[in-house]
């Protein structure tokens, strides 16, 4: 037992001084004032300002009727704290980020100043028969929205979509004006902000401020489902459905029917309060080889007569734990050992910030990644739309999705040099309370898609607390996916196993792997980040020197074959039980060129085909 603890001791050391050098040395190295620049994309020239993004935005519950309201808003940066604005100083484009260069804007705005919209939208008589909602699928970070100078509500919270009925708001005539006011304090603040600082430089980029994706009105009837939860029990060839509504008195049921294709598969009916279930014959599983979808469409009945419905979908998927032939944990994915690999990916765009330019360029990405032989993306302590997920359930891509962090105070003590044994950070209530509530909404928005199977609640430590709270929290929330706890993170033993599911170092740029000896035979073994390899590409950096990579390149032979060299070592730790690996990273990001991709999309480093053939032997 005393060799054991030992062994515990000195992994837990090594552990955290890769943490604290991952974390410490940009920051030592690289420390600069904030970027504004014109750096382009393929799709930048291709937004239109008037119709940005005009996609439907929530393929997970979709109806016809509805008002895109992307484009053309005045805005106004005034004191935090003040009256709305009598004047505007000019115009944004929604749903991009004031700071970045496609809102029109790049203006900074900081804690101590509110950020205010204001657009005028006609509503038809004919769409005011029931009820009228305005959703937003994320504002960064505190949201009060107002119709016709009235205040419908308040909301905290940057990556969650919410929505506000705005029915009784409303003039008699067709002209509505919305005004918006957010007040976004960046790493001033508590609240989750991901990458975010008010002095960029290293891995922490530009601050996003205020409405980052689509604005929408939807009519609705007066009686109408308001949500809808999917789980798939891919054991049994079954989906598990269940409906909020907002209805009137009365007599209420309701139908689901599922397809595949054209074919009707399964369709049932139940009452108000009650789950559906539809079996499935001759299932067919979801898989990044195969990733089979069901249309689901669902209807809202008073009686026999339909008085609301909308279309969804669903897969037959299952992730688990199973075991090698030594007893050695490993994820499954519908009963099979699967080796999951895939890049980290931080969503950052160089026009855009948080917002892709087009839902082309949103899709990209993925393809990109699936065309190299990635298998699974993490993405990184951040949320996207809800359209990229739909895009990784159609394309067969598996996700991690990380919970984007905030309050991270001081994680690391850096005269000594390594992590403090067993810090967890102190929050205060509300910050504990932001926290919860903005996890927790993002699991409730983010359950439709198959294609999330695992949950990250931390990131390397950074403002991680009560870790075995927050993780059997989020275990019991969802126990349809499995939790990596603390990616890379200080980690907290239960008993002869780590908190969680899944035991997760990160190391640059070489792959490691956690001890075998130690948990491989209780938790999951994972490599959550590794590599790091970087090579400025000329024309196509966000700044013209003094970019950074783990370790740097002078061209991309250099860099293929310090690639391959990677490969070849990770093979090894396969085969002792490492059960997943993330490659940092998608594309550069501002200063990093550790991308697979320029930050502008235009330059891919490594030969496509080549690095495909290369991954598929991480399969076998």
């Amino acid at each position: 037992m005393q060799q054991m603890n030992c062994q515990r001791n000195v992994l837990s050391l090594k552990i955290r001084i890769i943490i604290f050098q991952f974390l410490l040395i940009p920051t030592i190295l690289i420390a600069q004032t904030p970027v504004q620049n014109s750096l382009s994309t393929p799709w930048t020239t291709l937004v239109d300002n008037e119709k940005p993004l005009p996609e439907y935005p929530r393929p997970q519950m979709v109806r016809d009727s509805w008002i895109n309201l992307n484009g053309q808003w005045d805005y106004a940066i005034q004191e935090k704290g003040l009256k709305p604005p009598k004047q505007f100083e000019g115009k944004i484009t929604v749903p991009f980020p004031v700071e970045s260069q496609l809102s029109g804007v790049m203006k900074p705005v900081g804690a101590e100043k509110e950020l205010w919209y204001k657009k005028e939208t006609t509503i038809a008589s004919k769409d005011r028969k029931g009820k009228v909602l305005l959703h937003f699928g994320a504002v960064d970070w505190e949201t009060e929205v107002f119709v016709n100078r009235k205040s419908v509500g308040i909301h905290r919270g940057g990556y969650d979509p919410f929505t506000f009925d705005v029915t009784d708001f409303l003039n008699n005539g067709q002209m509505q004006e919305i005004m918006v006011r957010v007040w976004d304090p960046t790493d001033d603040g508590p609240q989750p902000r991901g990458k975010q600082v008010n002095n960029p430089r290293g891995i922490w980029y530009t601050p996003v401020t205020g409405i980052w994706q689509t604005v929408w009105l939807e009519f609705v009837p007066k009686d109408y489902i308001s949500d809808i939860k999917i789980s798939p029990d891919w054991d049994r060839s079954r989906f598990f459905l269940d409906i909020e509504t907002k209805l009137n008195p009365g007599q209420f049921s309701w139908e689901a029917v599922a397809y595949y294709g054209t074919e009707v598969v399964a369709s049932e009916n139940g009452e108000i309060g009650q789950e559906i279930e539809l079996n499935i014959p001759d299932p067919k599983a979801w898989s990044p080889e195969h990733p089979h979808l069901y249309d689901i469409t669902i209807k809202l009945k008073r009686g026999n007569r339909v008085v609301d419905q909308f279309k969804t979908y669903s897969a037959l998927r299952k992730i688990s734990i199973g075991y090698d032939a030594n007893g050695m944990q490993l994820m499954e994915l519908n009963g099979k050992a699967l080796f999951q690999y895939g890049p980290l990916d931080q969503g950052w765009w160089p026009d855009g910030l948080y917002t892709a330019p087009t839902d082309e360029a949103l899709l990209f990405d993925i393809e990109k990644t699936k065309e190299m032989g990635f298998n699974m993306i993490r993405k990184h302590v951040k949320v996207e739309p809800a359209r990229w997920y739909y895009h990784c359930d159609r394309l067969g891509m598996l996700v991690w999705q990380d919970m984007p962090s905030g309050d991270m105070g001081n994680v690391w003590e850096s005269k000594i040099g390594i992590y403090r044994k067993g810090l967890e950070r102190e929050r205060t209530n509300e910050s504990e309370a932001i926290f919860k509530t903005e996890w927790q909404a993002i699991m409730d928005a983010f359950h439709h898609f198959p294609s999330i199977v695992v949950w990250v609640p931390f990131n390397e430590a950074w403002g991680q607390f009560k870790t075995k709270e927050i993780t059997e929290w989020t275990k019991a929330h969802d126990p349809s996916r499995l939790v990596n706890s603390a990616s890379g993170g200080n980690f907290e033993l239960e008993g002869n196993k780590l908190v969680g599911d899944i035991f997760d170092v990160h190391n640059y740029p070489d792959p490691v792997m956690p001890s075998p000896d130690l948990f491989g035979k209780v938790n999951i073994l994972t490599l959550g980040e590794y590599g790091g390899l970087g090579l400025p590409v000329e024309g196509h950096t966000w700044q013209e020197k003094d970019n950074w990579g783990y370790q740097s390149f002078k061209n991309k032979d250099e860099l293929w074959d310090r690639y391959q060299k990677l490969i070849v070592d990770l093979k090894p730790l396969i085969q002792k039980g490492l059960a997943a690996a993330v490659y940092t990273q998608t594309t550069d990001v501002e200063v990093e060129v550790n991308g697979l991709m320029t930050y502008d999309r235009q330059v891919i480093k490594f030969p496509i085909e080549a690095l495909k053939k290369l991954h598929d032997e991480l399969y076998k």
